[in-house]
């Protein structure tokens, strides 16, 4: 909802449980796999919003960094040794430090969705369920300056040194 000023208010509709802490215990960077498990644990006022979710292998889960302060509008990923924009960026230090990640849905169990594919930390407020649906081909999709960071790390000094010979 929006006030006069144009803010908006939200209340989360669950909450993560999960084995992640501390965010350096999150893995990130080139290569980085998610597949950590966890549960979505939704607040028995939304339970009934759960129907037929059982019939999607992956979601979308909108969730807060609730431990990031501040942003910055341009930082360097652990992915990369060059700065880039936060909108262009995973990064928490973000205007709205609203998250987004697509895990894959293992089962339901009532009011608890078994989630594979966690990052975010535990007790992490999400604001968000939905059904993860894409018609855009693989192969249309660009991956931006993280194709170029990979194809560097991918290719190495020892690389680059063979390719000046």
């Amino acid at each position: 909802m929006a006030n006069s000023i144009g803010k908006f208010t939200f209340s989360p509709v669950g909450f993560i449980r999960c084995e992640y802490n501390s965010t350096d215990q999150i893995p990130k960077g080139l290569g980085a796999e998610h597949t950590a498990d966890g549960i979505l644990e939704i607040h028995p006022e939304f339970e009934e919003g759960l129907k037929d979710i059982e019939g999607f292998s992956h979601l979308f889960i909108l969730w807060i960094f609730h431990e990031s302060e501040g942003y910055e509008l341009l930082g360097t990923p652990p992915t990369d040794t060059k700065p880039h924009g936060v909108f262009a960026t995973r990064s928490p230090y973000r205007p709205n430090p609203i998250g987004l990640t697509v895990v894959e849905l293992i089962r339901r169990d009532g009011r608890m969705l078994h989630l594979r594919g966690v990052d975010m930390l535990n007790n992490t407020p999400v604001l968000d369920v939905k059904p993860y649906l894409s018609s855009i081909p693989s192969e249309q999709i660009k991956r931006g300056w993280l194709a170029k960071a990979e194809k560097r790390k991918k290719s190495g000094p020892a690389a680059v040194k063979c390719a000046k010979r």
